[in-house]
């Protein structure tokens, strides 16, 4: 069998590919890759941006609802309005678009004046291409988890969609996916899509949640659930999918409190669509590949307050990072994630590592927080943590702490889990547990029994 062996013409093609230069190249035409790639440009930096579809706008193209721009515009848009205001500010820039391609790789060189150069590698119906720079931002998004890998039992016929799937093929395609729909999943896409196919003269049986909660944001309970008489089954799941070459029905079982289905509570449902709500996973293939650490509650990046991964000059940002709730906070984050990689690439790592005075702290959760980013703190200085709680709460306070060591606890009240919470970290608590020798700071958060 004959081996294949590197020559010099295979050198040459190598070396034939173009390559161009730049500060700052992001990854994702989204909002988070939009308005970082806007942040970068501020600043002076030369930026692109890498977007494998042909328009800009990511997700928000196919997201026709109102609801956005509330906090950052001060005004109720739609997905697509919302997106077109930051396409139209790229447009007035002078950053490079590269749309219709796919990166396919990340490689970082030897560090060259204070700071590694990173060579983004992409494949364009024009053909390969590579792109350098010294800040690359991580803004791919996420996706949708789907039936095989939540393994509802039963046949495997036609009929079954991602929420996400039905949304794009009603929205941009212009396409029935059924007539008579069941929603697994309370998250808002499903929220949002259960609205939808009602608008579209699809009948909606249900929506059937596993946990005994909603899911999704409680305005979208209300303005695509209860306003429109669509009933919501809380404690509740698909055990089974019926059908031959289409789905006919599902069965849908109530679960117990470990989440099992009960038996003799299985009831059918008739049905030609399921469409599943179950859940969103940041797309880090890229980012594993560039040796980046990702958080196994997050399934994203490992960042510090600056949003840097452990790879210096890479940065992440958006849904890539964690999951959100509002296109708004979005933009806010990845705003920063932007700037401080233009702060990177611009100054060099020498410049970033005088403001760090020796600070390295690990951000764990404790108590009902089911995660806390930034995961690593290198600066004493105030810094914006994100968390999520586990279940519900009405009465609970967030705790920090440090060597077992209460530094400071907030105000009581209501947490839930459909809601990403913020927290202010003061650099006064930062130094606190540099002072007690800590490498850790705890965020817990705990319930508070009313007196």
């Amino acid at each position: 069998m004959a081996e294949f062996t590197s020559s010099a013409n295979d050198c040459s093609v190598v070396e034939a590919v173009q390559t161009q230069a730049f500060d700052v190249v992001v990854i994702g035409g989204g909002p988070a890759g939009m308005a970082a790639a806007l942040a970068a440009h501020k600043t002076g930096a030369r930026v692109a941006i890498v977007e494998r579809e042909q328009h800009l706008g990511g997700i928000l193209r196919q997201c026709i609802h109102p609801g956005f721009g509330l906090s950052h515009f001060k005004q109720e848009l739609t997905g697509p309005e919302y997106a077109q205001r930051f396409i139209d500010q790229v447009h007035a820039t002078d950053i490079a678009l590269f749309l219709d391609s796919m990166v396919i790789g990340i490689d970082s060189g030897e560090p060259t004046e204070d700071t590694a150069v990173h060579t983004v590698t992409l494949m364009s119906p024009a053909g390969m291409l590579q792109l350098t720079g010294r800040a690359v931002v991580l803004a791919m998004g996420c996706r949708e988890r789907t039936r095989s890998e939540i393994k509802i039992p039963g046949s495997r016929p036609a009929g079954v969609f991602t929420a996400g799937l039905a949304q794009r093929y009603i929205n941009i395609e212009n396409l029935k996916p059924g007539s008579r729909a069941v929603i697994l999943g309370s998250g808002d896409i499903g929220l949002i899509m259960a609205r939808r196919c009602t608008l579209e003269g699809i009948s909606v049986e249900g929506v059937y949640e596993l946990m005994p909660y909603a899911n999704g944001l409680r305005r979208n309970v209300k303005n695509c659930l209860d306003d429109f008489g669509i009933p919501l089954h809380l404690s509740t799941t698909v055990t089974r999918a019926i059908g031959h070459d289409r789905v006919e029905a599902v069965e849908v079982s109530q679960v117990d409190e470990h989440l099992a289905p009960i038996a003799g509570t299985e009831r059918i449902v008739p049905c030609d669509t399921l469409l599943l709500s179950v859940g969103l996973i940041p797309e880090n293939e890229l980012s594993v590949a560039a040796g980046v650490e990702l958080d196994p509650r997050t399934r994203g990046a490992v960042v510090d307050q600056s949003l840097q991964t452990g790879v210096p000059g890479i940065f992440a940002c958006g849904n890539v990072l964690h999951v959100y709730d509002l296109a708004d906070n979005v933009t806010t984050e990845s705003e920063r994630a932007g700037a401080a990689a233009a702060a990177w690439a611009l100054s060099g790592d020498a410049g970033a590592s005088a403001a760090r005075t020796g600070c390295e702290l690990t951000v764990s959760p404790a108590g009902n927080a089911s995660y806390a980013l930034p995961g690593r703190i290198t600066a004493v200085a105030l810094t914006k943590l994100n968390f999520r709680v586990r279940r519900p709460v009405d009465t609970a306070r967030v705790r920090i702490l440090a060597n077992g060591e209460e530094l400071f606890a907030g105000k009581v009240r209501a947490f839930k889990p459909s809601v990403m919470e913020s927290f202010p970290l003061p650099s006064k608590v930062i130094k606190q547990a540099l002072d007690l020798g800590a490498s850790e700071i705890v965020l817990s958060v705990d319930p508070v029994e009313e007196a």
